[in-house]
C-alpha cells in the first residue's frame, strides 16, 4: 500500500481534491486542506521536502501583491454601480423599442443589450439579475415562450464572461502568466461572434416558430413622430455620418490597426452625441428638430456605455493604459454616469463595495488556498505526471485540445469558473506550451468553454440568478391586467440546453479558425484547419510512475 501510494501521490490527490469539492466544501478551504494534508503525508514517506514549505508565505505575498488581480474589484465595482444606476434598464427600454414590430425584437433587444453590459461590467450576475428583472416581464407580456425567453436572458448575461472586461480572462492572463491586455484583444472578436451566434438562433426561432418569439404590438412601441412614422431613417443617417467623420478624422492620422479603430470609433461617438444635444437644444428653444425622436433617445441611451467602453478598453487596446488603470478609469466612469443620471445614492456606493469586498475576499481565498495545493502538487512532481499524460494524448496539438476541452466542460457542471482558472489552468498551461500552443489562444478556447459552467442544469449560476428573479408563482401583470403563469425551474433549465451547444460549437470554430485570437499580434496559429478533424481519441494513459528521483 505504501509503495502504491509513492508511486501515484499526485493523481491521488488530485483525485482527492475533486472528490472533497464534489462533496460540496468551499474550495478555498478544500484546495488548502488537501496541500497540507498531502505535504505532511509526502514527508513522512519521504516524497516532499519539507523545505517547501518555506516558500508558502511568499507565495500568500505575492497573491496580496499582485498588481493585475488589482483590476478585478476595480471592474467588479463599475459594474455594480452601473447596474444599480439603471443604464441597463433605459438600454432595455430603448434598443426594444428600436427593434418595435420587428419578430423576435425583445430577444435581439436582450442580446445586443448583454453584449453591450458585458463590455462596461464584466459582471455575469449584475447582467443577467438586471436583463431578468427588467426585460423578463415585457417578454411574458407580449406572449414569448418562456424557454426562449430565459434562454436568451441567461444565454446573453454570460456574454460577460468572454468579452472583455471579463473577470475571468483578467484570472486566465495571470494563471498563465501573460498580458491581460493581450488576452482583452484576443477575445474580443470571439466575444463578438458568439452574440452573433445567439442572435442568428432567435432569428431561427422566430422564423420557424413565430409564436414563440413574436414582435411588440403597434400599440406598444413608442417614440413616433407626429406624423406616426418611427424616423428611423435619421438614426441611419446619424450612423453613416458618425462613421464617415470617424474616418475622416482618423485619415491623415499616424495611427494603424487597432489604434485607428479604436479612435476612429471615439471621434464618431463624439460627433453623434453633439449632434444630438444641438437637437435637443434647438428642439428646445425653436421646436423643430432635424433627428426624430428615436434617433435622439437612442444617441444620449447609447453614448454613455460606448464612452466609458472606449475609457477602459480603448485605453487598454491602444496602450495608454493597464488593465487596472483601465478598470480604475471605469470605476471613475462609472461614479461619474450614475452622478450624471442622478441616481448615486450613498447607500448604492455602500452595497457597490461591499459586494465588491466580498467577491475579492472569495477570490483571494480561493487563490491562496490554490497556491498551497499547487505548492505540494508540484513537490510530489505532480506538474511533470499531468505534462506526461497530456503530451503523450494522440493527436498532438488537436488531440491535445480536444481532449481538455471536453475534460472542462465535464468539470464545469460542478465547479464555478474560478475554481476552474485557479486549480485547472495552471496544471494546462507548461503542457500546452511545450506542445507549442499560444497561451493566448489557448486562454481564449477555455475562456468559451468555461462560460459553459454559468449554463449548464443544474448548476449552472446563470440559472440561479435568473431563478431568483423570474416569478416563481402567478402574477397579475401590471399593465395588461391578465394572470400570468409562473416561470419553472424546468423551463429555465431547458431554455438553456440550446446556447449550451451553441458555446460548444464557439469552441470547434475558435479552434478551427485561430485567427479570430492570433490577430492580437498580427498572426496565425501554425495549426492547418483543413487538417482538423473532430473524433474521440482513444486515449492510451501511460504509466504513473515516471521514476523520478526523489527530491
Amino acid at each position: 500500500m505504501t509503495a502504491f501510494l509513492i508511486a501515484n501521490m499526485a493523481p491521488i490527490m488530485f483525485a482527492s481534491l475533486v472528490i472533497i469539492l464534489l462533496l460540496g466544501y468551499p474550495a478555498a478551504f478544500s484546495l488548502g486542506a488537501v496541500g497540507l494534508i498531502f505535504a505532511f503525508v509526502g514527508i513522512e514517506l519521504g516524497e516532499f521536502r519539507p523545505d517547501f514549505l518555506q516558500a508558502l508565505p511568499e507565495r500568500v505575498y505575492g497573491v496580496m501583491n499582485n498588481d493585475t488581480l488589482l483590476a478585478i474589484p476595480f471592474f467588479t465595482f463599475m459594474g455594480l454601480v452601473l447596474e444599480r444606476s439603471g443604464m441597463a434598464e433605459d438600454l432595455l427600454d430603448t434598443i426594444g423599442q428600436l427593434f418595435g414590430t420587428v419578430r423576435g425584437g425583445l430577444a435581439y433587444a436582450v442580446i445586443f443589450v448583454g453584449a453591450l453590459l458585458a463590455a462596461t461590467t464584466g459582471v455575469v450576475a449584475a447582467s443577467v439579475i438586471s436583463m431578468g428583472l427588467i426585460s423578463l416581464p415585457i417578454m411574458l407580456r407580449y406572449g414569448y415562450d418562456r424557454r426562449m425567453a430565459t434562454g436568451v436572458i441567461a444565454a446573453s448575461g454570460t456574454l460577460a464572461q468572454i468579452i472583455p472586461p471579463s473577470l475571468v480572462l483578467i484570472v486566465m492572463a495571470d494563471q498563465l502568466g501573460k498580458s491581460v491586455g493581450d488576452m482583452y484583444e484576443g477575445a474580443f472578436i470571439p466575444g463578438m461572434v458568439l452574440a452573433a451566434l445567439y442572435a442568428g438562433y432567435a432569428f431561427l426561432v422566430s422564423m420557424i416558430f413565430p409564436k414563440a418569439a413574436p414582435g411588440l404590438p403597434a400599440e406598444a412601441v413608442g417614440f413616433r413622430e407626429p406624423d406616426g412614422s418611427r424616423g428611423l431613417w435619421s438614426l441611419g443617417v446619424l450612423f453613416i455620418a458618425s462613421c464617415v467623420f470617424g474616418w475622416f478624422m482618423m485619415r491623415h492620422s499616424e495611427s494603424r490597426g487597432a489604434d485607428y479603430v479604436v479612435l476612429s470609433m471615439f471621434y464618431g461617438i463624439l460627433f453623434a452625441f453633439f449632434v444630438a444635444v444641438a437637437n435637443w437644444l434647438i428642439h428646445k428653444f425653436t421646436g423643430f428638430r432635424f433627428l426624430s425622436a428615436m434617433a435622439q433617445q437612442t444617441t444620449f441611451v447609447m453614448v454613455p456605455p460606448l464612452f466609458l467602453i472606449f475609457l477602459v478598453l480603448g485605453t487598454i487596446f491602444v496602450g495608454i493604459a493597464t488593465p487596472t488603470e483601465g478598470g480604475a478609469m471605469g470605476a471613475a466612469g462609472a461614479l461619474i454616469l450614475g452622478a450624471a443620471k442622478r441616481r448615486l445614492t450613498w447607500d448604492l456606493i455602500r452595497q457597490a463595495t461591499e459586494s465588491t469586498a466580498k467577491l475579492s475576499a472569495f477570490v483571494i481565498f480561493i487563490l491562496i488556498g490554490a497556491r498551497v495545493f499547487s505548492l505540494t502538487f508540484y513537490g510530489v512532481n505532480g506538474h511533470i505526471w499531468v505534462e506526461h499524460l497530456l503530451t503523450s494524448l494522440p493527436g498532438g496539438q488537436i488531440g491535445f485540445l480536444l481532449f481538455v476541452n471536453a475534460l472542462v466542460f465535464v468539470l464545469a457542471f460542478f465547479l464555478d469558473f474560478f475554481e476552474l482558472a485557479f486549480i485547472i489552468i495552471p496544471l494546462l498551461g507548461p503542457a500546452a506550451e511545450k506542445l507549442g500552443i499560444d497561451l493566448i489562444w489557448f486562454g481564449v478556447i477555455l475562456g468559451v468553454n468555461m462560460q459553459t459552467s454559468f449554463m449548464h442544469p443544474p448548476f449552472g449560476f446563470a440559472l440561479f440568478y435568473l431563478r431568483s428573479v423570474a416569478p416563481k408563482e402567478s402574477y397579475i401583470d401590471r399593465i395588461t391586467g391578465k394572470r400570468m403563469d409562473p416561470v419553472t425551474t424546468g423551463q429555465i433549465y431547458w431554455g438553456a440546453v440550446p446556447f449550451v451547444v451553441i458555446q460548444v460549437i464557439m469552441v470547434i470554430l475558435v479552434i478551427m479558425f485561430p485567427a479570430m485570437v492570433m490577430h492580437y499580434k498580427g498572426v496565425a496559429s501554425n495549426i492547418d484547419p483543413n487538417s482538423i478533424k473532430i473524433e474521440v481519441p482513444q486515449i492510451e494513459l501511460p504509466p504513473l510512475d515516471f521514476g523520478q528521483p526523489k527530491q
